[in-house]
Protein backbone atom coordinates (compact mmCIF):
# COMPACT_ATOMS: atom_id res chain seq x y z
CA UNK A 1 0.00 0.00 0.00
CA UNK A 2 1.27 3.21 -0.61
CA UNK A 3 2.57 5.22 2.42
CA UNK A 4 1.61 8.28 3.00
CA UNK A 5 3.45 11.42 3.76
CA UNK A 6 2.85 15.32 5.09
CA UNK A 7 5.70 17.51 3.75
CA UNK A 8 6.29 20.57 6.19
CA UNK A 9 7.53 24.13 4.36
CA UNK A 10 8.24 27.78 5.49
CA UNK A 11 9.03 29.50 2.40
CA UNK A 12 8.58 29.35 -1.35
CA UNK A 13 8.41 25.42 -1.04
CA UNK A 14 10.79 24.47 -3.76
CA UNK A 15 12.10 21.15 -1.94
CA UNK A 16 8.59 20.55 -1.74
CA UNK A 17 8.02 20.90 -5.08
CA UNK A 18 10.76 18.82 -5.54
CA UNK A 19 9.31 15.94 -3.89
CA UNK A 20 6.01 17.10 -6.17
CA UNK A 21 7.82 16.64 -9.22
CA UNK A 22 9.64 13.16 -8.36
CA UNK A 23 6.62 11.59 -7.23
CA UNK A 24 4.62 12.21 -10.17
CA UNK A 25 7.57 10.91 -12.36
CA UNK A 26 7.24 7.98 -10.40
CA UNK A 27 4.50 7.23 -7.80
CA UNK A 28 6.27 6.39 -4.70
CA UNK A 29 3.82 8.23 -2.40
CA UNK A 30 0.80 9.97 -1.54
CA UNK A 31 1.59 13.54 -0.23
CA UNK A 32 -1.37 13.81 2.11
CA UNK A 33 -0.82 16.98 3.54
CA UNK A 34 1.46 20.50 3.19
CA UNK A 35 1.74 21.94 6.87
CA UNK A 36 2.72 25.55 6.58
CA UNK A 37 4.73 27.26 9.22
CA UNK A 38 2.41 30.85 8.26
CA UNK A 39 -0.31 31.82 5.83
CA UNK A 40 0.21 33.28 2.29
CA UNK A 41 3.44 31.63 1.70
CA UNK A 42 4.63 29.68 -1.96
CA UNK A 43 4.34 26.56 -0.59
CA UNK A 44 1.10 27.03 -0.02
CA UNK A 45 0.74 27.75 -3.48
CA UNK A 46 2.02 24.56 -4.81
CA UNK A 47 0.02 22.48 -2.31
CA UNK A 48 -3.41 23.92 -3.90
CA UNK A 49 -1.89 23.65 -7.59
CA UNK A 50 -1.52 20.26 -7.30
CA UNK A 51 -5.07 19.34 -5.04
CA UNK A 52 -2.69 18.68 -1.48
CA UNK A 53 -4.30 19.47 1.55
CA UNK A 54 -2.52 22.05 4.17
CA UNK A 55 -2.51 22.37 7.51
CA UNK A 56 -1.22 25.99 8.37
CA UNK A 57 0.41 28.03 11.38
CA UNK A 58 -2.03 31.08 11.78
CA UNK A 59 -1.04 32.76 14.84
CA UNK A 60 -4.95 34.03 15.18
CA UNK A 61 -6.30 30.24 14.88
CA UNK A 62 -4.17 28.75 17.30
CA UNK A 63 -3.04 29.75 20.51
CA UNK A 64 0.67 28.70 20.45
CA UNK A 65 2.76 26.63 18.70
CA UNK A 66 2.31 23.79 20.86
CA UNK A 67 -1.29 23.81 20.23
CA UNK A 68 -0.66 23.74 16.64
CA UNK A 69 1.70 20.69 16.48
CA UNK A 70 -0.89 18.96 19.08
CA UNK A 71 -3.57 19.45 16.26
CA UNK A 72 -1.10 18.81 13.48
CA UNK A 73 -0.09 15.30 15.32
CA UNK A 74 -4.24 14.46 15.87
CA UNK A 75 -4.74 15.06 12.34
CA UNK A 76 -1.80 13.20 10.84
CA UNK A 77 -1.93 10.35 13.02
CA UNK A 78 -5.73 9.91 12.40
CA UNK A 79 -5.15 9.96 8.55
CA UNK A 80 -2.74 7.59 8.47
CA UNK A 81 0.52 9.83 7.62
CA UNK A 82 3.63 7.75 8.06
CA UNK A 83 6.14 10.23 7.31
CA UNK A 84 7.08 13.41 7.86
CA UNK A 85 9.33 15.50 5.27
CA UNK A 86 10.63 18.85 6.63
CA UNK A 87 11.39 20.66 3.94
CA UNK A 88 12.45 24.10 4.61
CA UNK A 89 10.97 24.37 8.12
CA UNK A 90 12.08 26.92 10.08
CA UNK A 91 10.07 26.03 13.80
CA UNK A 92 11.67 23.69 16.07
CA UNK A 93 9.62 21.27 16.52
CA UNK A 94 8.98 20.20 20.12
CA UNK A 95 10.46 16.42 21.64
CA UNK A 96 6.55 15.27 22.07
CA UNK A 97 6.16 16.00 18.18
CA UNK A 98 9.13 13.59 17.67
CA UNK A 99 8.56 11.44 20.21
CA UNK A 100 5.02 10.19 18.59
CA UNK A 101 6.60 9.99 15.38
CA UNK A 102 9.71 8.40 15.88
CA UNK A 103 12.25 7.64 13.06
CA UNK A 104 9.57 8.72 11.20
CA UNK A 105 10.50 12.37 10.17
CA UNK A 106 13.47 13.12 8.08
CA UNK A 107 14.73 17.12 7.22
CA UNK A 108 17.37 18.55 4.70
CA UNK A 109 20.04 21.13 5.57
CA UNK A 110 21.98 23.01 3.08
CA UNK A 111 26.06 21.58 5.11
CA UNK A 112 27.81 18.84 5.26
CA UNK A 113 26.51 17.93 8.74
CA UNK A 114 28.13 18.08 11.37
CA UNK A 115 29.38 21.28 9.87
CA UNK A 116 27.20 24.77 10.02
CA UNK A 117 24.18 23.24 11.23
CA UNK A 118 22.17 23.60 14.54
CA UNK A 119 20.41 26.38 16.25
CA UNK A 120 20.81 29.71 14.28
CA UNK A 121 22.24 27.90 10.89
CA UNK A 122 19.58 28.47 8.43
CA UNK A 123 18.62 30.01 5.57
CA UNK A 124 21.94 32.33 3.98
CA UNK A 125 23.42 32.24 7.18
CA UNK A 126 24.94 28.29 6.75
CA UNK A 127 26.17 29.52 3.25
CA UNK A 128 27.94 33.11 4.98
CA UNK A 129 29.06 30.61 7.52
CA UNK A 130 30.67 28.14 5.07
CA UNK A 131 32.26 30.89 3.20
CA UNK A 132 33.65 32.81 6.09
CA UNK A 133 35.35 29.86 7.47
CA UNK A 134 36.84 28.96 4.18
CA UNK A 135 35.55 25.50 3.62
CA UNK A 136 36.51 23.86 -0.08
CA UNK A 137 33.46 21.90 -0.03
CA UNK A 138 29.75 22.66 1.49
CA UNK A 139 27.09 20.83 0.26
CA UNK A 140 23.49 18.99 2.34
CA UNK A 141 22.44 16.67 4.25
CA UNK A 142 19.37 14.52 4.64
CA UNK A 143 18.87 12.99 7.81
CA UNK A 144 16.55 11.74 10.46
CA UNK A 145 15.07 14.13 12.57
CA UNK A 146 15.84 13.99 16.69
CA UNK A 147 15.17 15.85 20.13
CA UNK A 148 19.03 17.58 19.14
CA UNK A 149 18.54 20.47 16.20
CA UNK A 150 20.17 18.56 13.29
CA UNK A 151 21.38 16.13 15.40
CA UNK A 152 20.06 13.26 13.86
CA UNK A 153 21.36 10.26 12.21
CA UNK A 154 22.38 10.96 8.99
CA UNK A 155 20.63 9.30 5.35
CA UNK A 156 22.63 10.64 2.76
CA UNK A 157 24.87 13.56 1.97
CA UNK A 158 25.86 15.41 -1.60
CA UNK A 159 29.05 17.48 -1.56
CA UNK A 160 29.29 20.93 -3.34
CA UNK A 161 32.39 22.76 -4.36
CA UNK A 162 32.76 25.97 -2.72
CA UNK A 163 33.94 28.43 -5.11
CA UNK A 164 36.28 31.40 -4.38
CA UNK A 165 34.85 33.89 -6.11
CA UNK A 166 31.13 32.54 -4.47
CA UNK A 167 28.46 34.66 -2.50
CA UNK A 168 26.22 33.67 -0.17
CA UNK A 169 23.16 33.46 -2.54
CA UNK A 170 25.60 31.73 -5.55
CA UNK A 171 26.75 28.64 -3.15
CA UNK A 172 22.97 28.44 -1.66
CA UNK A 173 21.54 28.19 -5.42
CA UNK A 174 24.31 25.50 -6.38
CA UNK A 175 23.41 23.69 -3.06
CA UNK A 176 19.59 23.58 -3.79
CA UNK A 177 20.18 21.76 -7.24
CA UNK A 178 21.52 19.26 -4.95
CA UNK A 179 18.61 19.26 -2.77
CA UNK A 180 16.34 18.72 -5.13
CA UNK A 181 17.60 15.60 -6.51
CA UNK A 182 18.62 13.84 -2.78
CA UNK A 183 15.36 14.69 -0.87
CA UNK A 184 13.23 13.39 -3.28
CA UNK A 185 15.38 10.22 -3.45
CA UNK A 186 15.35 9.99 0.04
CA UNK A 187 11.98 9.67 0.36
CA UNK A 188 11.35 7.39 -1.88
CA UNK A 189 13.96 4.89 -0.38
CA UNK A 190 12.17 5.44 2.94
CA UNK A 191 8.81 4.87 1.30
CA UNK A 192 9.99 2.03 0.17
CA UNK A 193 11.61 0.18 3.25
CA UNK A 194 15.00 1.04 1.81
CA UNK A 195 16.26 2.66 4.97
CA UNK A 196 17.83 0.67 8.00
CA UNK A 197 18.64 2.37 10.80
CA UNK A 198 21.14 1.01 13.83
CA UNK A 199 21.89 4.02 15.82
CA UNK A 200 23.38 6.48 14.30
CA UNK A 201 24.47 4.47 11.54
CA UNK A 202 21.81 4.57 8.11
CA UNK A 203 22.43 2.04 5.46
CA UNK A 204 20.54 1.93 2.27
CA UNK A 205 19.51 -1.65 1.20
CA UNK A 206 19.47 -0.86 -2.42
CA UNK A 207 22.67 0.85 -2.97
CA UNK A 208 22.11 1.61 -6.78
CA UNK A 209 18.96 3.78 -5.75
CA UNK A 210 21.80 6.36 -4.53
CA UNK A 211 22.63 6.85 -8.26
CA UNK A 212 26.61 7.68 -6.98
Amino acid sequence: MMKKIAVFASGGGTDFQSVIDANEREEFCKIEYLVASKPQIGAIDRAQKHGIKTLVYDKTVFASKDEFYEYVAQTLQENGVEYIVLAGWLLVVPPAFIKRFENAIINIHPSLIPAFCGMGYYGLKVHTAAIEYGVKLSGATVHFVSSEVDGGAIIMQRAVEVKCDDTPESLQARILKVEHEILPLCVKLLCEGKIQTVGRKVNITDGKAQGE
